[in-house]
């Protein structure tokens, strides 16, 4: 037990680092309809490039801004294999992935890097994880506000009638096409800017740094919008429910893992993906079938019922 609460500051500033990543996930699978896979991709583009600047000598900031630029050209490749040679959705950020592997293999001179959060300054470490937590809370609250104030905009609304019906906004004047590669851009460049402050946290980056980002954010989205489906379906609401949802579960996923018996850990590191993947089965599974089963137990007593009354 009091390794998962002396574990707890470097977790909420996690939830709050993955937060920044399913917010950009957010906005693909949920507001523009679109089953992007480049996050996976992008996040280690975004933390490589970021990670590089630093190693190299660079400012933080700069390092911040350059991981951005680089999400956003991720989204760009994404959204014009998509709009201008008509790929599928799916396999487009497949293929901009399978792109990208290559290119943060060639950014980082080898499959990864480290470098010392004491020695290169950092927006925020795990080392200091009180510190990180209040500034990441900080990034994420204006992150938030930022993304409800642009899709409250002219250009933010036509990007959200896109993602609700395409023939419908096209019929309106709306670019859909535009809208998308835009949106794309957006959400890896969102994406991005968490892997790089991933990368400065953990003082590593590497091209597996965004294995399983997309289940970590769908998690998190999924966890976020059932909370906010309880308060408002407002749109800051869910993006706040969003971030919730990444804390949350990042909170359940460190402590499960932090559980030692007689000093032993109980689940391997080795088995911590397979973890992450079973806690997002449960989060989606569990309310499935608690529906499904609570529907046909309504059905059956309704039946139960109008057969009384037939006698």
């Amino acid at each position: 037990m009091s390794a998962i609460i002396s574990g707890l500051p470097a977790a909420v500033s996690y939830g709050f680092i993955w937060a920044i990543v399913a917010l950009g996930i957010f906005i693909t699978y949920k507001i523009l309809d679109f089953a992007d896979l480049t996050v996976d991709g992008s996040l280690a583009t975004g933390g490589a490039v970021c990670a590089m600047i630093i190693f190299n000598g660079g400012p933080f900031w700069i390092g911040l801004m350059a991981g951005l630029l680089a999400g956003l050209l991720c989204g760009l490749v994404t959204g014009l294999l998509h709009t201008f040679l008509g790929i599928p959705p799916i396999l487009a950020g497949i293929l901009t992935q399978l792109i990208l592997w290559s290119v943060n293999f060639k950014i980082l001179g080898g499959s990864y890097i480290f470098f010392s959060t004491w020695s290169h300054p950092v927006f925020a470490s795990i080392g200091d994880p009180l510190n990180a937590m209040w500034k990441m809370a900080i990034v994420v609250v204006l992150l938030v506000l930022a993304l409800y104030v642009f899709f409250g905009t002219q250009l933010g609304a036509s990007i959200r009638a896109t993602g609700n019906n395409q023939k419908m906004a096209r019929a309106q004047g709306i670019n859909t096409k535009f809208n998308i590669v835009l949106a794309l851009m957006i959400s890896n460049g969102i994406v991005a800017l968490g892997g790089a402050f991933l990368a400065q946290f953990v003082g590593r980056a590497a091209t597996d740094l965004g294995v399983g980002a997309i289940v970590t954010g769908l998690c998190s989205i999924v966890i976020g919008l059932a909370i906010a489906k309880r308060i408002s379906p407002n749109f800051l609401v869910r993006m706040t429910g969003v971030v919730l949802g990444a804390v949350i579960y990042n909170i359940i996923f460190y402590s499960i893992a932090a559980i030692r018996v007689n000093n032993k850990k109980i689940f391997d590191d080795d088995f911590l993906k397979m973890l992450a993947a079973i806690v997002v089965v449960l989060f989606l599974g569990v309310p499935y079938l608690y529906n499904k089963y609570k529907t046909k137990f309504s059905r059956n007593r309704k039946n139960k019922k109008l057969a009384k009354e037939g006698e």
